[in-house]
């Protein structure tokens, strides 16, 4: 294992997580590649090759956006890797429970800007301490893009499926996961076919299942975390209710079941495990770290100089605040003095809110709508920002 990634399991945030989670692990060197690293989406590819046949980039878009919002058949007249992957994700698995799906959508909404931050400046930017996941970001020019559109159709993505009913078969969360799906197969194909120098021994194979587990577990476990250390109070249901949402999406994501954690522990050792397999930032980790941390300087939300730099300070604060510091310098993270001024005042306001709230049926409902409004209203911002039309 990495000395870097082993320090963090040993006294920084991987620590935490483990005394969190109640996970059990054995802080050893690891030896051999997860076979999981060469697997990966093959009805997916094998569908994007028949959806593209003969048409450019808009029309084959055009194409999977229509059929994720319609109902397929059997007797649909469609290539038959197409017609299977929209049947098997049709089909909802034996294991789905509707009420523990609610309760995580009802977690996702009522933790509103505190989901957002611990998204944002905990899961995405620990992610960019592992080099090898990076690697497929890189080869499709996630670096040209620039870091707004990245959150942009990240904070787009998270808010469509963590709805009620946004799964539901052609609702509009079912339909964002089938055109992801598509695009990661996409972009593996393109990045075997143009990309004769990607380094298939130690990266595995483009947007392998291994990687996409470990970031599906930052949108569970990384995330349920970061409320925790913004002061977040989540009962059981909710906890287990996220982690479940997301082993829905990644299931219609094309991820095999058995792979997906039902729980913070099993999460904690699943990650564990996957970082056995990395090595700590480089370059290009550095790089799209400082992309990030400079987001709002480059976004087009904020329109006045001191908005701009005040946003980035407080996503600094919050960075610093979430993450160990040994990762923060390693992603060259800005060295600022009292950044846990406003964590801490957040903190103490979520934990002083609750402590006062009577957490009885209405006003959780009130704040889970609420949380949902704040989000939409967020995410509507970053769209307009980037141009893009909904």
């Amino acid at each position: 294992m990495d000395s870097n990634i082993k320090r963090f399991w040993e006294d920084g945030s991987g620590s935490q997580l483990v005394q969190w989670s109640g996970a059990k692990l054995e802080l050893t060197d690891f030896k051999g590649v997860d076979p999981r690293t060469n697997e990966y989406d093959i009805l997916g590819d094998q569908a994007v090759k028949e959806i593209f046949n003969g048409r450019n980039f808009e029309e084959a878009y055009a194409l999977i956006t229509k059929l994720a919002a319609s109902k397929i058949s059997e007797g649909d007249d469609l290539p038959d890797s197409v017609k299977k992957m929209f049947l098997t994700m049709q089909q909802k698995p034996s294991w789905l429970d509707d009420d523990l799906l609610k309760a995580g959508c009802n977690l996702c909404m009522r933790s509103g800007t505190n989901a957002l931050i611990s998204l944002r400046d905990y899961s995405l930017m620990s992610g960019y301490d592992y080099a090898y996941l990076n690697k497929a970001l890189i080869f499709t020019g996630a670096l040209k893009k620039g870091p707004a559109k990245r959150i942009t159709d990240t904070l787009d993505f998270w808010v469509q499926v963590t709805r009620h009913k946004a799964l539901e078969i052609n609702a509009i969360g079912y339909q964002y996961t089938a055109r992801t799906r598509v695009i990661h197969s996409f972009s593996r194909l393109m990045i075997q076919e143009r990309h004769a120098n990607w380094d298939k021994e130690n990266w595995g194979e483009p947007i392998n299942y291994w990687d996409m587990v470990a970031t599906n577990i930052g949108f569970s476990l990384f995330y349920l975390h970061g409320l925790h250390q913004l002061g977040l109070r989540i009962s059981e249901k909710e906890e287990l209710g996220v982690f479940h949402l997301w082993k829905y999406v990644g299931y219609l994501l094309g991820i095999p079941e058995d792979y997906l954690p039902i729980d913070k522990k099993q999460a904690t050792e699943m990650f564990y495990l996957w970082t056995a397999g990395q090595v700590s930032a480089d370059q290009d980790s550095v790089q799209l770290a400082q992309a990030l941390e400079n987001e709002a300087i480059a976004s087009n939300i904020f329109k006045k100089a001191y908005q701009k730099k005040f946003v980035k300070y407080l996503h600094i604060c919050y960075v610093r605040f979430l993450l160990d510091e040994q990762t923060c310098n390693r992603l060259g993270i800005s060295k600022i003095t009292m950044y846990y001024v406003f964590p801490w005042f957040r903190k103490l306001r979520n934990v002083f809110w609750q402590k006062i709230t009577d957490m009885n049926a209405k006003n959780y409902q009130r704040a889970v709508y609420l949380g949902d409004v704040f989000q939409r209203k967020i995410s509507m911002e970053y769209l307009k920002a980037d141009g893009t039309k909904r």
